[in-house]
């Protein structure tokens, strides 16, 4: 939940889930236009529920002309991965899909399925070529939508002056304007956990109460076993851009991400699923605990 004074607001749907953009100048329609144009781009590249997806055709193996993204988040889920020892895999879309989140939201558990631990043997970028090795499927579900978000606000901050907040249903990217952002408790969102404010750089969240379904089944899942994770039920996380935001807060769901985000000079929150809270040295949340 974000507050604002904004003078221009413009909302819209795209990868599955609702933006908003505020903006001390009202967009134009050229603005609007080149931004839907960039978001296209990206899902047509990198959502696994698209048959026409760049990654769905890449699924059975072989090779394609590299994503303008590829690079930057390949090497952010190297470090995620050695950060996790595993536990977060770019190659975690078929362990997602059997557990029902596949490409037409089935929903229907068939057992866990553990990504391929070696995917670093599989998944190859080189020559501006995205190669995988044997049949897999990527999913960016980790580092993704803090990436579009960057885009959606660098497009934006190159076209218009003043301030912009760019929010993605959670992942948010703010430049120029003090933000009060309400830290929602994953089990009652009429309540709050506490209050971010901040006045530029980038927040990001993931629960699992979010794209959850079946028996305790949720997007969150170690890669290493396809089982949900099951220690943590919520995360939040405070970083200079909103990728790096985005991947702290997945790692935050395993032992590993404290270091993580040591080294990506963010700040963070978490909540156990038995309701207690940990924070970061120097967190400035203002946290109701």
């Amino acid at each position: 939940m974000v507050a604002t004074a904004g003078f221009g607001r413009w909302e819209f749907g795209a990868i599955g889930t609702a933006w908003c953009v505020d903006s001390e100048v009202p967009l134009r329609d050229g603005d609007r236009s080149a931004v839907m144009s960039l978001v296209e781009s990206f899902d047509r590249d990198w959502s696994r529920f698209r048959t026409d997806s760049t990654v769905s055709r890449l699924a059975s193996g072989g090779s394609v002309a590299a994503p303008p993204d590829a690079a930057a988040m390949l090497a952010l889920y190297g470090d995620l991965a050695d950060a996790t020892d595993g536990a977060v895999n770019p190659l975690v879309g078929d362990a997602l899909a059997r557990r029902g989140y596949d490409g037409s939201y089935s929903l229907r558990d068939r057992g866990a399925m553990a990504a391929p631990d070696l995917w670093r043997d599989v998944v190859e970028l080189a020559d501006d070529r995205l190669t995988l090795h044997s049949p897999a499927t990527i999913d960016v579900g980790a580092v993704g939508k803090g990436r579009l978000v960057d885009l959606v606000m660098s497009e934006l901050r190159r076209r218009t002056a003043g301030w912009l907040v760019v929010d993605a249903s959670g992942d948010l990217a703010i430049d120029g304007v003090q933000q009060r952002v309400a830290l929602e408790h994953p089990y009652d969102g009429s309540r709050a956990v506490g209050v971010w404010t901040l006045d530029a750089g980038a927040l990001c969240a993931s629960a699992t109460n979010r794209r959850a379904w079946g028996d305790g089944l949720h997007h969150v899942l170690d890669a290493r076993t396809g089982e949900p994770v099951r220690e943590y039920a919520a995360t939040w996380a405070v970083a200079s851009d909103a990728m790096t935001a985005d991947a702290v807060a997945t790692a935050l769901f395993f032992d590993g991400g404290p270091r993580f985000a040591e080294r990506s000079e963010a700040s963070w929150v978490r909540m156990r699923t038995d309701g207690s809270v940990e924070w970061s040295p120097h967190c400035e949340a203002e946290l109701f605990v």
